[in-house]
Order: structure tokens, then C-alpha cells, then sequence
């Protein structure tokens, strides 16, 4: 049987702070999973642009991982908006998403409910904004 490939992703929002905690949870997962990785560490300060994130988008977005896994949402996107359009990116090419913290996998049936759920809040949450600015 041929061993799952996954991106573990990691960020942290400033030079003062360590990946340590996440690359622990994320590494500790794939070994009980026996899952093949390749570990993605960024290190985040006010840059609107990250690298290492675009870097693991390009290669899942070619088939090479079957999943992508995060320690936590946050890690992950800094809006709704960009984490809704980037795991259904994903999730259309077959390839799941899993958060750790948050106990959320969307390739599992509850998890694909949790999914439309967080979708549905995101856009109510655009049309808020619209409505507003109007």
C-alpha cells in the first residue's frame, strides 16, 4: 500500500516568535499516521506576501500531496475569505485539509459540513461588508 504524501505547514507572525509548538503537534501527527511529509516552516513578520505558503500551493496544486495539514486555521490564512478560496482550491483538486487544533478534517463527511458552514459565515460576512460600504 502506497504511504500518504502531506505538506505540513507552519507560520509564525513575528521574528521574536518559534514554529517549535506547531512542528511538534504537525510532526508527531504524520508519525502516528505514518504519513510522508514535507515540513513548510515560514516565519511571518508584516509582509502581506509568504513564500514558503505560495511554494507548497504551487506543488499541491500540481498532485503532489494528498493532503495539506495545519496546527491551526489562523496558521493557515489570515481571513476567512483566503482560507475558504484556498481549502475549496484544494479540496476541488482532490487534495484534503486537515487542522490539527481545531479538529477539522474536510475530507471527511463532518468535516465537509464544517467547511460549508465556515463558507456560509464567510460570504454573509462579505455581504455585511458590501452592505455597509453602500
Amino acid at each position: 500500500m502506497k504511504k500518504r504524501k502531506v505538506a505540513l505547514y507552519c507560520r509564525v507572525s513575528s521574528v521574536e516568535q518559534t514554529t517549535e509548538n506547531q512542528k511538534i503537534r504537525l510532526l508527531q501527527y504524520a508519525d502516528d499516521k505514518e504519513l510522508l511529509y514535507d515540513l513548510y516552516e515560514e516565519q511571518e513578520s508584516t509582509r502581506k506576501t509568504r513564500p514558503i505558503k505560495q511554494a507548497l500551493l504551487h506543488k499541491a496544486r500540481k498532485g503532489e500531496y494528498d493532503a495539506v495539514i495545519v496546527y491551526k486555521l489562523d496558521r493557515w490564512a489570515r481571513s476567512s475569505t483566503e482560507l475558504i478560496l484556498e481549502a475549496k482550491e484544494l479540496i476541488d483538486k482532490g487534495v484534503g485539509f486537515i487542522s490539527l487544533s481545531d479538529n477539522l478534517d474536510f475530507t471527511t463527511a463532518s468535516g465537509k459540513l464544517h467547511f460549508q458552514i465556515l463558507s456560509a459565515f464567510a460570504e454573509f460576512e462579505r455581504a455585511l461588508i458590501s452592505e455597509r460600504t453602500k
